[in-house]
Parts: structure tokens; sequence; C-alpha cells
């Protein structure tokens, strides 16, 4: 029986989500996602929403920004509930921060204050960006020098994140060196480029067939917030016609699939497992592993 977390990564498209559904059917797994468009409801067909119940996937209204410090305690409170249950928690997605977030001892900054954003955001539209960013580089010069003076989100971030005691230089970096806080086992799932191509052509046209550009105008109709708008397919299957929305969605998210690719390795205790396979194949490797209670490093 396997004991650990087994948490699955890969690059969009590499079956993921096929994987942990033949180890939840054989393991009698819970699934939890660590995919950050497949947190929000109402996009079942834009986020390729597993066809298995999956804790965090459609769980948060389109008007709602979420954080990955808010990510980060939703998905530590599934882990655990699976885990202290008896449970296999199994985590599969390919947003790589979440993934680490959910997995770290490292907290997370809690979400910004209302009133306290609404004070540096006034601050930085009344005295312009250049004075904003030149109180950052005088209270967090790390931070500082990692943000534009334009970019009026992450200099925001960063000055809230100053007065509440923390820095947005540090926390990624010291994420990826932070210990696990249950015992895991990390597979990635690793694919070369022109299968990868192939199969998001594919998971694209699908997408148009199952109806994307209806549940897309839906939702573009409504309130969204700034990440829900960065969803890959919401603008384009609304905005486009259907032509061009499959070519401009196909190519965001070869993009996506090449910087997920480089998030592997950060991840330097994953098992890398050839992806060119049938699920079934892949789980059988992942359940052998887990039941042989290697002591399991990449290769």
């Amino acid at each position: 029986m396997i004991s650990r977390v087994v948490a699955l990564f890969g690059p969009t498209a590499s079956g993921k989500s096929a994987v942990a559904g033949v180890l939840r059917d054989r393991l009698g797994a819970e699934v939890i996602s660590a995919d950050s468009a497949a947190l929000y409801a109402g996009l079942p067909v834009l986020t390729a929403a597993p066809p298995y119940p999956t804790r965090l996937v459609g769980t948060v209204p389109l008007a709602d920004s979420v954080s990955v410090g808010e990510y980060q305690r939703w998905a530590r409170a599934a882990i655990d509930d699976v885990a202290e249950s008896g449970g296999i928690p199994v985590l599969a997605g390919g947003t790589g921060l979440y993934v680490r977030a959910a997995l770290s001892t490292l907290e997370l900054p809690a979400p910004p204050d209302p009133a306290r954003r609404a004070h540096w955001q006034l601050l930085y539209d009344n005295e312009g960006a250049e004075a904003a960013h030149a109180l950052l580089a005088g209270r967090d010069p790390a931070a500082a020098a990692r943000v534009h003076a334009n970019d009026r989100k992450r200099v925001i971030r960063a000055l809230e994140l100053d007065e509440a005691g923390s820095s947005l230089a540090p926390v990624n970096d010291v994420l990826w060196t932070a210990a696990l806080r249950r015992p895991t086992t990390i597979f990635s799932l690793e694919l070369q480029l022109d299968e990868l191509d192939r199969r998001i052509d594919d998971r694209t046209a699908r997408m148009a067939q199952e109806g994307a550009r209806d549940e897309a105008q839906a939702a573009w109709a409504g309130p969204l917030s700034h990440t829900a708008r960065k969803v890959i397919g919401l603008e384009q299957f609304a905005t486009l016609t259907l032509d061009e929305a499959i070519s401009e969605v196909a190519r965001a998210t070869k993009r996506l699939a090449r910087y997920q690719r480089k998030w592997v390795r950060n991840l330097r205790d994953a098992v890398t497992l050839d992806a060119h396979r049938p699920a079934e194949e892949i789980a059988d490797d992942i359940i052998a592993l887990g039941r042989a209670g290697e002591r399991l490093s990449r290769h």
C-alpha cells in the first residue's frame, strides 16, 4: 500500500489527469488539483476538468481573485483531510508554484487586507509609478530590483508584503528549497515537444467541438477577476472567430507547456516518467515504486 502523498507534475496535455484517474480507481485515492485555471467554476471545457470528482476543481467564482497563499491553505487542508482519514492524496497539476506551495513547509503570506491594498493603490495612482517604486526601493531593495516601476500590480503587492513583514523577492526561491510537510513522491511526466504539440492541437480542437465558445462567452459576459481573465482560452473563444480562437489558444497553450517544462528543474526530487505510454502503464510504474518502498530519486 502506498502511504505517501503522490504528486504528479507535467506540462498541459501530458496526461496527468488520466494517470491520476487510474490511481484513483486502483488505489481508492483522492485527487487534488494543482491547476490555477481549474479552480474556477463554470469552465470545465476550457480548463479540461477531469471526468471524475477532484478536489479544488470548479470551486472558485469567476469574480474572485486567487493568490498562491490562498491556494496553499486550501490544498494543505485537502491533503491533510485525505491523509488523516487513511486515504492516499494524489496532487496533480501543471502549475508548478501551486504544486510546491501545497507540499512545502514554507508558509506563504496571507491575502492582503483590502483596506491596505486600497491605500497602496491610491499612493501608486496619486504619486506616480516612479515615486511608488522609489518607496519600495527604500523599504525592500531586493523586491524593487525584481519589479519594474510600471508593473502596478507587483509594486503594490511588494509594498503590501513589506508592510506585513515579508518580501516579494525571496518567496518563490525559498519555496523550492523548503522541506516537504508530508512524505511525498513527486513524479514528472515527460513528452517530446512534437508529441506535446500534437496533443495540444488535438485537445484545443476537441474543446471547440465540446462547446468552449459558448462556455467562454457566458463567462465573459459576467464579472471576472484579474486572475480569472488569465485562463487560457477564455478571452480568445469569447471574442474571436472559432477558427481564430483555436489557432490562438493552441499557440498560447504551447507557450505555457514550454514554460511548464522548465519548472521541472526546480522539482529536484522528482522521478521522471516517460509519458509516451498509456496512463495505465504509467500508473503501474507509480504503484510499483510506491509499494517497493524505495528511496526514489530523479532519473
